[in-house]
């Protein structure tokens, strides 16, 4: 098990450099370590799934509504069965609610029937167009003036963090060279390519490049321009815990070009979430809020569920999604350069990530480079975070035979000693605090750590009050 986050990297020359660990690198990583392949995994962040990855709506979609006939439609479909079973094996929080796509107006309405072709022409057969009596029977929060729905029973909540997490432990496990704070400054392409990066030169005869808003300028310093990255912003609300009995499914609008649109979404950790915003920008680091997003997402969730706007909100954050000019996923591979693109994977990359790191497989072997004779992973359990399963607080055998897993540390969240250490202790350790929320959620809940941070922290760094709990010797 390799993860390194400082000082130079190794000599060798990797067969595989994938670029980018959030959920589609992670992913890709991972189903290449089931080949006997040195694989390398750079990051220029100091944890997995610190980009896009980490703040999303975190939906495992059915792909009803994808473009038919395209390679986005074909992975997102593949990829939900493929996410589904590997959650439930290795703990993954998935909880199957089901969508209700709903109409407000006559023009949105008409939308439905064409929605359930399509869905048809996408594979996916258990749509139905429901009445607004049924609709608000099954939703009686909802706002008023609803004319029908569309209902989407296969759509879930997953946890996105978890997810990425889980595909990098076992990639680190089965032999990947996870590499952090290691930015790629420049590419030169040749027989190897060579890296450049802060921590020093890489090597490697294969490039996997899933950089996310970045792919664009790693495509570009190999001599291609298939794409143009514009970082799209989405600015989401939380609501507190106290909130979710007001949603019973993923409430969402009719999709327009810019997206799937302002939604409300009870989540895997207990929470409801509002938005997101669809803000096209320039800046590939503009992660903060406006008043004027969050102005738009409380305007339109007075009409998707008034109540919801009475509840408090614990958080507010945004992410950038990868948008290209083009509706479909974008993954190239140049043969001769022994070099593959990821690029253009957007919201629903989380569901179809499985799917795209197996075509990207097939996609070398096509081109030549057979990877060799593929084998079975061991497998990994995650610990939970989700609310829908027993979390350790709750469960006595758990703490009779480990005291620690019963000391709260953070209340709101509930999460105890136990879990921390756990996690400083992890194949692929938390970087910072919000790492550590990331795999425990301390510190995630409505105080967002104003009575439990310093304990956090102290926990956390070892110059805290309280006896560190990460190891002397990491991974």
């Amino acid at each position: 098990m390799t993860v390194t986050t400082s000082g130079p990297l190794p000599g060798e020359v990797y067969d595989v450099v994938v670029i980018g660990a959030g959920v589609v690198g992670t992913a890709i990583a991972r189903e290449l370590t089931r080949y006997p392949l040195r694989v390398g995994l750079v990051e220029a962040s100091d944890d997995v799934g610190d980009g896009t990855s980490k703040a999303n709506t975190a939906i495992l979609h059915t792909g009803f509504d994808a473009v038919p006939g395209s390679l986005e439609s074909r992975l997102v479909r593949e990829g939900q069965r493929r996410l589904s079973a590997y959650a439930e094996r290795s703990g993954i929080p998935v909880e199957p609610l089901g969508a209700l796509l709903v109409a407000w107006d006559d023009e949105q309405l008409a939308a439905l029937p064409r929605l359930v072709a399509k869905a048809e022409r996408n594979e996916y057969h258990e749509t139905r167009v429901i009445g607004p009596d049924e609709l608000y029977a099954r939703e009686p929060c909802l706002g008023p003036g609803a004319l029908g729905a569309l209902d989407v029973p296969g759509e879930s909540i997953i946890c996105p963090w978890t997810t990425t997490l889980a595909y990098a432990t076992q990639a680190v496990r089965e032999g990947t060279a996870l590499h952090l704070n290691c930015r790629v400054k420049s590419v030169t392409s040749g027989s190897p390519h060579e890296l450049a990066t802060t921590r020093g030169p890489l090597r490697t005869h294969t490039l996997i490049n899933a950089a996310g808003l970045y792919a664009d300028e790693i495509d570009r310093a190999l001599g291609h321009a298939d794409f143009t990255m514009t970082p799209r912003r989405g600015q989401l609300m939380v609501f507190d815990k106290l909130a979710r009995d007001l949603v019973r499914h993923i409430l969402l609008p009719v999709p327009t070009a810019l997206g799937k649109g302002v939604l409300v979404a009870p989540t895997v950790y207990g929470n409801v979430l509002l938005g997101p915003t669809a803000e096209d920008l320039d800046d590939k680091e503009a992660t903060g809020s406006s008043a004027e997003g969050l102005a738009f997402l409380r305007e339109k969730g007075a009409r998707i569920m008034p109540d919801l706007l009475e509840e408090e909100v614990t958080a507010v954050y945004a992410g950038l999604r990868a948008a290209t000019e083009d509706d479909d996923y974008r993954i190239r591979c140049h043969p001769g350069q022994r070099y593959v693109t990821v690029g253009g994977i957007r919201s629903t990359g989380l569901t179809a990530s499985m799917a795209i790191a197996a075509h990207v497989v097939e996609l070398l072997a096509a081109a030549g480079q057979d990877p060799g004779t593929p084998r079975e992973l061991a497998p990994v359990t995650m610990p939970n975070i989700g609310e829908a399963f027993p979390r350790p607080y709750q469960r006595a055998d758990l703490i009779a035979s480990d005291p620690e897993y019963g000391r709260i540390v953070c209340h709101c969240e509930r999460v105890s000693r136990g879990e921390i250490r756990d996690a400083l202790a992890g194949t692929v350790p938390p970087g910072s605090l919000d790492g550590l929320r990331r795999r425990t959620r301390a510190r995630g809940g409505r105080c967002q750590g104003f009575y439990c941070g310093a304990a956090v922290r102290a926990l956390f760094a070892p110059d805290g009050d309280e006896p560190s709990l990460r190891p002397e010797v990491g991974p």
